[in-house]
């Protein structure tokens, strides 16, 4: 067992089983104390593992839906251990189904776990992280969310707009020293069971995907990152823009554009923009230029 982690607080939501038992295991072992949260008996089972084991943990049981919850969630681990320095944002349900034959029930409720689940966590310890200026936040996106996946359009809707929080948390929270991350995971899990062919169950364990969390956890973390991971392999996704064209009024942009979108969609030369500002700013001086 590590101490990299050693004095600091992290709250684990979904942490039951999967992929958030293995963090929060991951996190323990690196010498953080721990508070498990989930629905039902779940988060206790994870919180004595952890102890057994050493380490310091207790258990809450929330439903990341519910704002009340979290408020009660995160007043726990302040009682218990006096701070919050980490939160991962790791609950989710799935409840896969063609957008054709999807009701707007399954709909929203994938919506309310994994979107409001994570404003609902993080709006319970952000205020507490900004005023002891340190605190590091995880949300879990897909790929089914940046790239999406057949039968997933509520699932990759909710992953996201996960990657749309972060980036407008991770400016907010810049100067404070809170620094806010997504995590997109590749595991065999519950949720995904099914999905992927069986021999991704030797390969794409949970815990197998914690090393990435620690890297964005820790007193050297980034900010604003997609790190993707799976199987030991790690990646980094972006959101970019092209340089694309520009077309004067003059030029009939609405009947000249359809034959150019080729050139539109050119990779070559794309950048990762510092804001959403950006895409003005360089329209507009494409504008000035004139090309």
């Amino acid at each position: 067992m590590s101490n990299v982690l050693k004095d600091r607080v992290a709250i684990v939501t979904g942490a039951g089983g999967g992929l958030g038992r293995a963090h929060a295991l991951e996190l323990a072992r690196h010498g953080a104390r721990v508070v498990v949260n989930d629905l039902g008996e779940a988060a206790k089972t994870v919180a004595e593992e952890i102890r057994r084991a050493g380490g310091q943990a207790i258990a809450h049981a929330g439903d990341v839906s519910r704002y009340d919850h979290m408020e009660a969630m995160a007043a726990l681990a302040v009682a218990e251990f006096g701070r919050v320095d980490i939160l991962v944002n790791n609950a989710g349900i799935l409840r896969d189904r063609t957008f054709a034959k999807m009701s707007l029930d399954e709909f929203r409720l994938v919506m309310d776990v994994h979107v409001m689940g994570a404003v609902h966590a993080t709006k319970a310890v952000w205020a507490g992280m900004r005023e002891q200026n340190y605190g590091r936040i995880v949300m879990t996106t897909s790929s089914s969310g940046l790239y999406g996946n057949f039968g997933q359009s509520n699932y990759g809707a909710a992953k996201m707009a996960l990657v749309g929080f972060m980036q407008t948390l991770a400016m907010e929270g810049a100067s404070k020293n809170v620094r806010v991350n997504c995590l997109a995971p590749t595991a065999m899990t519950a949720m995904t069971k099914g999905l992927l062919p069986p021999e991704a169950d030797a390969v794409l364990t949970p815990e197998r995907v914690s090393p990435g969390l620690l890297a964005l956890v820790g007193e050297d973390a980034p900010t604003r990152m997609i790190l993707l991971a799976g199987g030991g392999s790690f990646e980094s996704a972006h959101i970019t823009m092209t340089p694309g064209i520009y077309i004067a009024d003059a030029d009939d942009p609405a009947g000249t554009l359809p034959g150019r979108i080729a050139e539109v969609r050119d990779q070559a030369g794309q950048v990762a923009p510092e804001s959403g500002w950006d895409q003005a700013k360089h329209e507009l001086a494409k504008a000035q230029a004139g090309s």
